[in-house]
């Protein structure tokens, strides 16, 4: 007992002492802007008591209260309130120059959003890629924003990763190596016509940390990761038990369809680290076939990066069959990776049932238009199975597709499609990863996945 209360004794003096060795530096005075400049809109900025006020103004763009100097690796705090009617954030490693969208703020915000979609603590990329985090993964921190009070916000960013906290809840972990330095802003939105201006935002005890004051949180293992450098995991994701299916090398764990052969010549791996499925005029399994994993999955988490060509067709396939022996493509359960607007396929099946993101000729995607990129750009396709079956497809951090494999929906869907005739269709207890060649030019990365126990 008394070795007990010595220890509770030492921890209590040990505890302040550990928070006293956190040291800050306040990057707003309170008083002043001193150190700041206000960049794009005309919205009002004041400091007042200690707080940095931003009011909305009409007729004027997106504006800015961007720090002077430009920041690496830091650690910001934050306290933020917000009219419940508007829209906000705090841009980070961000840039403006003159030769750059006229001087346009474009990188990382870290969003404030009052709305019931509830994605505070998100991550945007403004005026560049769009939504690379969107809090849809994490749903446990769709509650942490408090409507009406003062909210807490920490954001790390240290080398490729930037985390987020809202009221201590993590919200976002991405890995991106895009920008790895700029300033700090605080942006107030540019409001439409039918808003009213004068709503606020307000911001007060910003501190900051760099170099050897910074003092990151640990893993906590859970909060989902999105990551967009090249063919790596992080050490969020190692701990979640993601693997790399595609190293960027080579195709070494893949072979053909149908097949114990390697990949047919087809499919290469490009200097850049992508792979590349070859063009070779749109028909189907027509310049050398699919490729498959040689290892097989039940329940998982899926993610892989795609880029279309104009007018391109291809998919991801998951629970294949090799024993349906259908001649051309191997059968499995698809991830349609289609160019909607060119390629015919979009417009057979049914109810746009072969359209981007579909679960192929069964379950059309319902697709948020933020979720859509042009041909060209990266797309993030994600696909989870559950161990009781239950089935999701993710498009940009958006899901598209939620389904139970085996349900007496998913037999009607199976009888009134292509795949009638394949008994038992889709409900292998596992299966291998199918990437398939349509014939057209399509690209691939960043393929990895985690079974789910």
């Amino acid at each position: 007992m008394k070795k007990l209360l010595t220890l509770l004794l030492c921890l209590g003096v040990l505890m302040p002492a550990l928070a006293q060795n956190e040291q800050w530096t306040n990057l707003f005075d309170g008083k002043t802007f001193k150190g700041f400049k206000q960049l794009n809109g005309q919205a009002k900025y004041e400091a007042k008591n200690g707080v940095m006020m931003g009011t909305t103004v009409s007729n004027t763009p997106n504006s800015f209260m961007a720090t002077e100097k430009e920041y690496g690796d830091f650690i910001l705090e934050v306290d933020v309130k917000v009219d419940n009617s508007m829209n906000s954030g705090i841009q980070i490693r961000s840039l403006s120059s003159p030769d750059v969208m006229n001087g346009r703020v474009h990188g990382y915000q870290v969003e404030i959003d009052p709305s019931d979609r509830a994605w505070s603590g998100g991550l945007y990329d403004e005026a560049r890629r769009g939504w690379l985090y969107p809090v849809e993964e994490n749903v446990a921190a769709k509650k942490a924003f408090k409507k009406g009070e003062w909210n807490h916000y920490r954001i790390e960013a240290i080398g490729t990763t930037i985390r987020t906290w809202v009221n201590n809840i993590p919200v976002t972990y991405l890995v991106d190596d895009m920008t790895a330095k700029g300033f700090i802003a605080f942006q107030v939105h540019a409001i439409g016509k039918d808003q009213k201006e004068g709503t606020q935002v307000m911001w007060k005890n910003i501190k900051i940390q760099t170099g050897s004051q910074m003092r990151p949180r640990p893993l906590d293992k859970t909060t989902p990761v999105e990551n967009y450098t090249l063919n790596t995991l992080s050490p969020q994701e190692q701990a979640q038990g993601y693997k790399l299916l595609f190293n960027g090398k080579d195709l070494n764990g893949w072979r053909s369809a149908y097949k114990t052969t390697a990949p047919p010549s087809v499919w290469t791996v490009e200097s850049d680290g992508t792979l590349h499925v070859n063009s070779k005029g749109g028909k189907e399994s027509g310049n050398g076939g699919d490729i498959l994993t040689n290892d097989q999955f039940g329940a998982f988490e899926l993610v892989f990066d795609f880029k279309l060509t104009e007018g391109a067709n291809s998919g991801v396939k998951y629970f294949v069959d090799e024993s349906y022996n259908s001649g051309m493509s191997a059968i499995g359960l698809e991830f349609q990776v289609l160019d909607d607007e060119k390629h015919p396929d979009a417009k057979l099946g049914t109810v746009g049932n072969r359209t981007l993101s579909s679960l192929y000729d069964l379950i059309p995607s319902d697709k948020d238009k933020r979720a859509i990129k042009k041909i060209g750009d990266w797309n993030r396709g994600r696909v989870i199975v559950y161990p009781n079956n239950v089935v999701q497809h993710w498009l940009n951090g958006f899901k598209v597709i939620e389904y139970v494999r085996g349900s007496n929906i998913y037999k009607v869907l199976v009888a009134h499609s292509k795949y009638n005739k394949w008994p038992g269709f889709g409900m292998k207890a596992k299966g291998p990863i199918l990437l398939q060649e349509h014939g057209d030019s399509v690209f691939y990365k960043n393929i990895k996945i985690r079974e789910i126990n």
